[in-house]
């Protein structure tokens, strides 16, 4: 089977039609009844996420973060599971929070909610033990921008840009800046914060927000790209490196290499790991188990 064969085939599962129903959650949906904030596909080990609110700017508001964290959770131990995309539909990639949620008459329970929500979305993008990939093609600011920042790799497009514009509205982006100052220089990211001034994608990557900027026609053949090589590779084997790199972030550098080296012994005690060596020694494909549990000593 050839590789354009197989891109086409990943590809495949990018492109929804408006015409047809969407399928979200396991349900189909038709015409007549209201469009998902979200709307889900999987097919060949990948799953996308699109937000589907473009008349709201695809804000993160409580339902939308709710509905998000359940598609990211469904599932996510499957070993049909292998890589999560993360798009949106408009426009605007996410415009952060619904500032109508933030007025003081829904109250500060309320609000307390919708922040805790957001912060376990963040993080569990990072937590669960398959690759997360933003595709960006438009504008994402503040939360939406934290949501860029918190994934694992991300995709964008010449036109996208990206703002923390909190402080000229009265609140500053204080949670989008967990995950903006570990992506880009303090100094960048304080820039971004104090001002709310936009950069562009080309900025984007020169400080590192995002992975890629490609040209708009080309951010699908992109993305699945890259879906296609993390497929190719074992799951486990991933996983344990996912894990393992945001562990290792957090520590200092004698710790994370301690860190590090343990996971290494872990990582050979895995059927793939021994399977990739032996592969490798015998000038072959593996063939990978994706099978977690390590072999025995």
């Amino acid at each position: 089977m050839s590789q354009s064969f197989l891109l086409r085939r990943v590809s495949g599962l990018f492109h929804l039609s408006r015409k047809t129903s969407l399928l979200s959650g396991g349900r189909l949906f038709s015409s007549l009844e209201p469009e998902p904030l979200a709307v889900t596909e999987q097919n060949h080990g990948v799953r996308r996420i699109i937000l589907n609110n473009p008349k709201k700017r695809n804000a993160l508001s409580l339902s939308m973060l709710e509905c998000l964290k359940e598609n990211i959770l469904k599932d996510i131990d499957s070993p049909e599971l292998r890589v999560i995309l993360i798009s949106a539909r408009g426009p605007v990639f996410s415009s952060g929070h619904d500032l109508k949620e933030l007025s003081r008459t829904q109250g500060s329970d309320h609000h307390r909610r919708i922040f805790q929500t957001c912060s376990e979305v963040m993080t569990l993008i990072q937590d669960v033990p398959v690759p997360v990939i933003a595709m960006v093609n438009g504008v994402a600011t503040a939360a939406g921008c934290q949501l860029v920042a918190s994934c694992d790799i991300a995709i964008a497009t010449e036109k996208s840009t990206f703002a923390t514009p909190g402080v000229n509205v009265g609140l500053f982006c204080s949670t989008p800046a967990v995950a903006i100052g570990r992506a880009v220089p303090r100094k960048v990211a304080m820039e971004m914060l104090f001002t709310g001034t936009p950069i562009s994608a080309q900025d984007a990557l020169l400080h590192g927000l995002v992975s890629k900027v490609v040209p708009e026609e080309r951010l699908e053949e992109e993305a699945a790209s890259i879906a296609r090589r993390v497929c190719e590779t074992s799951r486990p084997v991933v996983a344990l490196g996912k894990a393992t790199f945001y562990r290792q972030m957090s520590q200092g550098r004698d710790a994370a290499y301690a860190t590090a080296s343990r996971v290494m012994v872990d990582n050979l005690r895995l059927r793939d790991g021994q399977e990739g060596i032996q592969a490798f020694l015998e000038k072959r494909k593996p063939l990978w188990s994706h099978q977690a549990e390590p072999l025995q000593d």
